[in-house]
């Protein structure tokens, strides 16, 4: 069961639990789901703690939604069990697990204003009342949609929908809140709105949260813990800055970031006891640090990684690499360059005070300490 307090360190907040929670410890054991003789999920093992923040994350199509709709009973195990707390729930319905879901759709009911919208689940159960009003108030005023209560969906925007569709989910008051891309309708500038306020409301509600997304920047902004998925497989697990700074392959690692990480393909060469990394059009040091742990690949084809945000106009840099520049896209106080190394095609991220034109060739620094090696083959990181 929950600890009584619950420190992220990781982001510089703090949640204060009163005391010990009820909300349940969720662990896959082997999980598979099948349609026919397609496996969309192979055995999948996977703990979510309680009073997390958890978010599934990764292309479509690597199983992610699957998962969450199988946790909510709205798909059936071909195999495995998902345990709350220790006890089977497969054979639950929905209904009886104390689960509340926010879909991508809002599925709003058209017909009622937004308080019986809210309230749907709650006059289903027969729940009193005047505790119906109070949880409806309670709920909307804290997603500032109260002054809406008497309106229409039709009324309302894509932002007060969504709004609607979460604080529908948040009056029934369950243990496990789970979200399936809620946010991937809604344009650019309201998608960054709604996550502020995610963000902000997470850490209101003391609650098992599950939240699914393709997008990685709702993944780094929200979670407490983030699992990386592709193929119906679990890349890796963590917390952002792990994710981030300690990819173990190089999905992980390209999947992770935005602008995402160049890659460029090369050979680990050893030259006088200088690690270093040679390809078509560069030739990089490795640091010392890492010479230990790439001691026997030596010779070896690999994959270089480093990010946009790594590259320095430093004069004095040693560690360096010449870049044609193909495209600059100019965002006032930095600027996004896509670049050619060879026939390779790289990002590079810096601040800037005027554009920078196209055809230009430039020289960066690239720390050393900046730079992630990936077996070729496999992609695991070296």
């Amino acid at each position: 069961m929950a600890v009584a307090q619950y420190r992220h360190s990781e982001k510089g907040r703090e949640r204060h639990f009163t005391g010990a929670t009820d909300l349940p410890r969720i662990t896959f054991e082997q999980v598979e789901k099948s349609y026919g003789p397609v496996r969309v999920l192979p055995p999948l093992d996977l703990a979510f703690d309680d009073g997390e923040f958890t978010v599934l994350v990764g292309p479509s199509g690597c199983g992610k939604s699957t998962t969450l709709r199988l946790l909510a009973g709205l798909e059936e195990l071909s195999g495995g069990e998902i345990f709350f707390d220790g006890k089977p729930i497969s054979g639950l319905e929905p209904k009886d697990r104390d689960i509340a879901m926010v879909f991508q759709d809002y599925a709003l009911y058209p017909h009622m204003n937004i308080a019986r919208n809210m309230s749907f689940a709650l006059r289903l159960a027969r729940v009193p009342r005047r505790d119906i009003r109070e949880k409806v108030q309670r709920v909307a005023d804290m997603l500032n949609i109260g002054h809406l209560l008497d309106r229409k969906p039709a009324e309302l925007s894509g932002g007060q929908r969504q709004r609607v569709a979460m604080g529908r989910a948040l009056v029934r008051d369950a243990s496990t809140f789970l979200f399936d891309e809620p946010l991937s309708n809604l344009d650019a500038k309201l998608r960054a709105k709604m996550r502020t306020e995610l963000a902000e409301m997470r850490d209101r509600i003391d609650k098992n949260m599950v939240y699914v997304t393709h997008d990685q920047i709702e993944a780094m902004t929200l979670g407490d813990r983030i699992v990386v998925m592709n193929e119906g497989l679990v890349q890796q697990e963590g917390t952002p800055e792990d994710l981030f700074k300690r990819p173990v392959n190089k999905f992980v690692a390209g999947f992770i970031g935005t602008p995402t990480m160049n890659f460029l393909d090369g050979t680990l060469v050893d030259e006088g006891g200088m690690l270093r990394v040679r390809g078509d059009g560069f030739d990089l040091a490795v640091s010392q640090a890492q010479r230990a742990r790439l001691e026997g690949h030596r010779g070896k084809d690999v994959s270089l990684g480093v990010r946009p945000t790594s590259f320095t106009r430093d004069p004095d840099a040693t560690n360096t690499i010449d870049l044609n520049v193909a495209v600059s896209e100019y965002l006032g106080s930095n600027s996004v360059l896509v670049t050619r190394c060879g026939g390779a095609e790289v990002q590079v991220e810096l601040s800037s005070a005027t554009p920078i034109r196209a055809g230009t060739v430039m020289t960066f620094g690239v720390e050393a300490d900046d730079i992630l090696l990936f077996d070729a083959q496999s992609g695991r990181t070296l």
